[in-house]
């Protein structure tokens, strides 16, 4: 299958996911488990998950239960190994066999050229370029608005390696990642960007504040590494009913002044508290 082929099959999307769940690539044993998990997506890792001397058998492996696992429905995203990486070149080779592919991750992704070289590489397939170094940092407005960008997101386990960032439990160090990958999001008219792992497997609270702090920064999606932490996300990024009914009572409000401003509770409802509720309903009927 050529490049051109993989582009024109493309038919699931993941700019709305809300959790993406990596799987080993070398752990085919767990690849119909991760799709039957409830997640969004599920990204076929190349990259951290799979060992040096392994990643040539990750590869077939996700060559050989591609179809069988493309057909169930669920948008299917492969994270390779880094651009211009000495396994660059035999991952390039397999996403071009992979089709309707919903997205390429991209690890240490530092520059607007390695994002739209990947994306042209692969005939045209969404990338995800994780954000996960100083230089990634650095250049991360290019690389929101470079061609083929779908989502930012965020890699701040690897970034605190490449950075010496220590990081205390709120992860308050992080914040000016967080919020400069919010900005070039909305720079460049991303869809939200896609938080980080929460390592703690089997602690619900810290995956909730982790998910909480995410939908603050603006993001929408999280990045997860066990399948039991799906619910929680989801249930940590969707509106609570309180949100709701007042984004309801706002568009009551702003319909009945047809489109002034109007007071609600005490408070002024203008345009961007109008704008704030309609965000809100459209995340209820994403959900």
């Amino acid at each position: 299958m050529s490049a051109r082929d993989n582009r024109l099959d493309h038919s699931l999307d993941c700019s709305h996911a809300r959790t993406l769940l990596f799987v080993p690539g070398n752990r085919p044993e767990r690849f119909a488990k991760a799709v039957a998990s409830g997640a969004d997506a599920v990204v076929l890792d190349l990259e951290d998950a799979v060992p040096i001397a392994a990643k040539a058998a990750a590869r077939e492996a996700v060559l050989a239960a591609w179809a069988s696992l493309h057909a169930i429905g669920v948008p299917l995203v492969v994270r390779s190994n880094a651009w211009g990486s000495a396994e660059w070149a035999a991952d390039l080779a397999c996403l071009r066999n992979l089709a309707g592919i919903a997205a390429l991750m991209l690890p240490k992704a530092e520059s607007a050229d390695a994002v739209q070289g990947a994306h042209e590489a692969t005939g045209g397939v969404p990338i995800l370029p994780l954000i996960e170094s100083a230089a990634g940092y650095d250049a991360v407005k290019a690389i929101a608005a470079a061609p083929g960008c779908q989502r930012l997101v965020v890699g701040h386990i690897d970034f605190m390696a490449d950075t010496g960032i220590a990081c205390g439990n709120d992860q308050a160090e992080l914040d000016p990642l967080r919020f400069a990958v919010a900005m070039a999001t909305r720079l460049a008219g991303l869809a939200p960007a896609i938080d980080g792992v929460t390592v703690q497997i089997d602690d619900e609270a810290v995956l909730r504040s982790d998910t909480l702090r995410a939908r603050r920064f603006g993001f929408s999606g999280k990045l997860c590494i066990h399948p039991r932490q799906i619910a929680g996300v989801h249930a940590a990024f969707a509106p609570s009913d309180e949100d709701m009914a007042w984004a309801r009572r706002v568009i009551a409000a702003d319909a009945a002044s047809y489109g002034g401003a109007v007071q609600l509770d005490g408070r002024m409802v203008d345009v961007p508290v109008v704008l704030r509720a309609r965000q809100l309903l459209a995340q209820q009927a994403r959900a």
